[in-house]
């Protein structure tokens, strides 16, 4: 039976931490070498023992190697280990898109091209093993959607190979862009950018639990010693009661009938960015039968004042008005899948009476018609055919 699972960090999370969780609740240490053994890497040995965190006991993971400290990797040459391997296909494409994602954000903290990419850290043989081994990981116990907790993030700095680094470190503070987060209250790392991209990859909601039958709970040991909380992630597998995803959100309220119509293209693309769900006008009409607009703004919790300060500073508002409403929506996920205009991301939903939707990415689909110079809808239905026969390979027969 198809499994979920909910990342409950409330001690962080890092890759060697979600690699520990997935053992603790039945991943075979010996299955996970002998599949990390397709991926060509110097040689290292990877350890598992039992370990305690305050009253706690999980599972503690680790890569040794003897590998230099200062190797490097470019983002080129990460791509094509992992693409040349025998890993699954699934497994490849979620490898490489979590490095892809560390790597953009990389790149846009130094301010170079994607390809110029060379990483130090997350190119070393343990990185790459706890990123390969988690997605192995998630392949082999069947876990088809994954969930996380709101995450802790740290304070202070920490050494790296690009000198001393404010926490949460850039890369990971990039990374977790739309996602809720809350002050660990800890002088130290709390979420690493192995973690951060692995979890923005694989999760489709940050919240509180779905609703779930309990099957499994593993606990991750993380390295520092802290007890209060145990430096531990908690794995939490089961399958889902309902077909549907129940989440609370914030709708924000404003009605415009004086501003300059300009500038709603403007707005919109500041809400979004600004970690918005979705923004909607509503022509009205409005006292003394002015035409006017019903800016409504879908957030999540926790980015609603930022949306504000948006809304009062770019319009002609005066107040907005704000209320809590329920979301029931479909589970998502995302799959990448190959056209001849380059990869295209697809939203994949199933409703309930058991039909499958799917839904290229926009962005992804205009940019690639504007590269190739081809109809937007031409890549849109590429991508729609390429999906449902990637779809149609998965089904079990």
């Amino acid at each position: 039976m198809p499994q979920i699972a909910y990342f409950d960090c409330f001690s962080g999370i890092s890759g060697d931490m979600i690699l520990g969780a997935l053992i603790d609740v039945g991943l075979d240490l010996d299955v996970l070498r002998r599949e990390l053994a397709r991926l060509p890497l110097e040689p290292y040995h990877l350890e598992s023992k039992r370990e305690k965190r305050g009253q706690i006991t999980g599972t503690r993971v680790r890569v040794i190697t003897q590998e230099a400290p200062a190797q490097q990797r470019s983002w080129s040459e990460i791509k094509q280990l992992i693409a040349a391997s025998t890993l699954s296909p699934w497994v490849k494409e979620t490898s490489i898109e979590v490095l892809r994602r560390i790597a953009r954000a990389e790149a846009k903290l130094h301010g170079m091209e994607l390809a110029e990419v060379h990483f130090h850290e997350i190119g070393a043989v343990d990185s790459l093993v706890d990123v390969v081994g988690t997605c192995i990981g998630m392949e082999l116990l069947n876990i088809q959607r994954s969930y996380s907790s709101p995450l802790p993030l740290g304070h202070g700095c920490i050494q790296s190979t690009h000198g001393l680094l404010p926490l949460p470190a850039p890369a990971t503070l990039e990374l977790l862009k739309n996602v809720p987060v809350y002050d660990g209250s800890q002088a130290r790392e709390l979420v690493t950018p192995t973690g951060a991209a692995i979890l923005t990859t694989l999760c489709c909601r940050f919240g509180g639990f779905p609703k779930m039958a309990v099957d499994c709970i593993g606990y991750g040991v993380g390295k520092h010693p802290a007890d209060h909380p145990p430096n531990m992630l908690r794995l939490v597998t089961g399958h889902e009661l309902s077909s549907l995803v129940s989440e609370t959100l914030l709708l924000l309220e404003t009605n415009v009938d004086d501003m300059n119509p300009e500038i709603y293209s403007y707005l919109m693309s500041r809400l979004l960015e600004a970690g918005a769900l979705d923004v909607c006008m509503v022509p009205t009409f409005m006292k003394k039968n002015r035409p006017g607009q019903l800016l409504q703004i879908l957030s999540p919790a926790g980015v609603q004042h930022a949306l504000v300060d948006i809304l009062l500073n770019e319009t002609s508002s005066l107040g907005v008005r704000l209320s809590r409403v329920e979301r029931l929506s479909l589970p998502r996920r995302i799959i990448r899948v190959a056209t001849s205009y380059g990869r295209i991301a697809v939203k994949v939903a199933e409703n309930p009476a058991g039909y499958t939707k799917v839904a290229p990415e926009y962005e992804d689909c205009r940019r690639a018609a504007a590269r190739h110079q081809v109809p937007l809808l031409q890549v849109y239905d590429e991508a729609v055919c390429r999906a449902r026969a990637r779809l149609a390979k998965e089904e079990p027969h």
